[in-house]
């Protein structure tokens, strides 16, 4: 492998923050584009390396990448919105950066990518034909990836289900099942009980991604993995551990709420992230499951925090909870 240098795109949020933590466990020098550099580099005192520039820049990306081994593609437009205007420049720019350097490129892939002819469950060789407009441009964001596989830009997409974890601000976690900064005395659970639902703690997808990259001479030039995370067999087991770490940190009973759906298509001309987040509500109504089997050939074991460990730690680092 060439030197460990990652650049990491993104790394202010969920998957990037988790990404940075683990390269920089694993020795790796981690470089990390940004608009305010000199202002991140007053406040972070993690060991990384923040590099000014914009994601939607060819040459910023380009100049941080150089002598790179890998790019951790982990940036996404805020509050879904804007997908079909930025998703594909950004890629666009991180694959012109990978030939430059030749660095392997590692994206956090999404289950938006399969329609009802692969439900419910779903491999890393199951027909992508989405049915919403997220679905349609991650298939075409995947597709480019391949294609540029075909001359020479390596790929890794790690898919895995609804992302939780301490750092992460957008998230279904995050922004409706708990308030940030408050106790937790309700959960407005989006699901309906009885429903499957797949979850994936974010220091557990960064340690699968570490693995992965660890084994660079395994992947295929394009190569995808699912994993299987935590999977909710009837919606009530996130809730029941939210409730249960509130408990032990000495707060009274957690109620679980339905979350009012009605409310989105009476919100959705006024608050953009409504509407978004009701073209992914399918994902709630019907249960989805990755299955993992190639993963587990390639690795032996899924990396896996225990559930109540992994609420615990998320709700503490959202400031739910007091440390």
């Amino acid at each position: 492998m060439k030197q460990k240098i990652a650049l990491v795109l993104g790394a202010t949020g969920g998957i990037g923050n988790a990404m940075t933590k683990t390269l920089i466990q694993r020795g790796w020098q981690v470089r990390a584009l940004h608009r305010r550099a000199e202002q991140m580099m007053e406040q972070d005192r993690s060991g990384i390396v923040w590099r000014q520039g914009d994601a939607m820049q060819a040459q910023d990306v380009v100049a941080a990448a150089a002598g790179a081994a890998i790019i951790v593609h982990a940036v996404n437009p805020p509050a879904y919105r804007n997908w079909a205007q930025l998703v594909m420049p950004m890629i666009e720019n991180s694959i012109a950066a990978a030939r430059a350097s030749g660095a392997r490129i590692v994206l956090p892939g999404t289950v938006y990518n399969y329609g009802p002819d692969a439900f419910p469950d779903l491999s890393e060789t199951s027909p992508q034909n989405p049915a919403t407009r997220k679905g349609a441009i991650r298939v075409q964001l995947e597709d480019r990836l391949r294609h540029a596989a075909q001359s020479g830009v390596r790929t890794l997409v790690v898919r895995a289900g609804d992302f939780f974890g301490p750092h992460l601000a957008n998230s279904w976690f995050s922004q409706g099942l708990v308030k940030p900064g408050r106790p937790v005395a309700s959960v407005t659970y989006p699901g309906k009980r009885g429903i499957g639902h797949q979850w994936a703690y974010l220091p557990d997808v960064a340690e699968t991604m570490m693995q992965l990259i660890e084994r660079e001479q395994a992947l295929a030039a394009f190569d995808t993995f699912h994993m299987n995370g935590h999977w909710d067999a009837d919606g009530t087991q996130m809730v029941a551990a939210i409730g249960r770490a509130g408990c032990a940190m000495g707060q009274a009973g957690v109620k679980a709420r339905k979350f009012p759906w009605w409310l989105l298509p009476l919100a959705a001309p006024f608050v953009p992230v409504f509407r978004e987040l009701r073209e992914v509500g399918y994902l709630w109504r019907q249960p989805l499951r990755l299955d993992n089997r190639r993963l587990l050939q390639l690795l032996g074991s899924e990396p896996h925090t225990a559930l109540d460990d992994a609420v615990k730690a998320t709700l503490i680092g959202l400031a739910c909870l007091k440390p």
